[in-house]
C-alpha cells in the first residue's frame, strides 16, 4: 500500500510539473527503457543495432510521456501499469524508425557508429530530466491545443476522472478520452515527438 500511495504522489508531482519528480520517475524507468530497446533491436533487427541510440528513443518516449501525463491522458495506479507502457511505446518509436530507415532504403552497414559525446535526443540535446521536466515544452502544447481541448487537459490535471470530465463538457466519458488522446497525437506529431501515445 505504500509503494502505490508513493507511485500515485508521484505521478501527481509529475502532472504538477514539479521538475524533481520528473527527474525521480527517470531515474527509476530509464534504465528498464534503455535495456528494452537493445533487447529489442537486438532480437528483432541486429543489423540496426549501429544505428539506434537507446538513449535518443529513451528520450523521444519519456517526453511523449511526461507531455501526455502532464495533459491527464493517462490513469496509471501501479508501478508495473507505468513500465508496461513505457516499454509499449519504446516499442512503438522503434518500429516507427525502423520503418523509416526501410523506406529510405538507407544501407545501415555504411552508417558510422555515433560517438556517445555526439549523441542527440529526437527533441534536442539535453538529459533526460532536462527533457521531460521542461515546461517550454507543455507551453507549446497548450498553445497548440483548442479551448475546449485545453478544458479536457485541465480537467484531467486536476485529478476528475473521465465521468466527471463528461459530466463538464458533455457527451460520454469514452468520447471525451478518445478526443483529447487524438488531440494529444496531433500535436506530438507537430512538435516532431512521433505518435508515441499507447494507450
Amino acid at each position: 500500500m505504500a509503494d502505490a500511495t508513493s507511485f500515485t504522489d508521484l505521478l501527481r508531482r509529475v502532472r504538477g510539473g514539479e521538475q524533481s519528480a520528473a527527474a525521480e520517475l527517470v531515474r527509476r524507468y530509464e534504465p528498464e527503457i534503455r535495456t528494452e530497446v537493445r533487447l529489442w533491436l537486438r532480437r528483432r533487427h541486429p543489423h540496426l543495432r549501429r544505428t539506434f541510440d537507446s538513449m535518443d528513443i529513451c528520450q523521444a518516449v519519456l517526453a511523449s510521456f511526461f507531455l501526455r501525463a502532464a495533459a491527464g491522458q493517462y490513469d496509471l495506479e501501479q508501478p508495473d501499469q507505468l513500465l508496461r507502457l513505457l516499454v509499449v511505446m519504446a516499442r512503438h518509436k522503434l518500429s516507427e524508425q525502423v520503418k523509416y530507415q526501410q523506406s529510405q532504403r538507407r544501407d545501415v552497414r555504411r552508417l558510422a557508429q555515433v560517438s556517445p559525446e555526439h549523441e542527440t535526443a529526437a527533441i534536442g540535446q539535453a538529459s533526460p530530466s532536462e527533457v521531460v521536466a521542461g515546461q517550454e515544452l507543455f507551453h507549446e502544447l497548450r498553445k497548440r491545443l483548442s479551448e475546449d481541448e485545453r478544458r479536457l487537459a485541465d480537467l484531467r490535471a486536476e485529478g476528475q476522472d473521465w465521468a466527471a470530465v463528461a459530466s463538464h463538457m458533455g457527451g460520454t466519458p469514452e468520447g471525451c478520452r478518445k478526443k483529447l488522446a487524438r488531440a494529444l497525437d496531433r500535436v506530438s506529431r507537430e512538435l516532431g515527438l512521433t505518435d508515441v501515445g499507447a494507450e
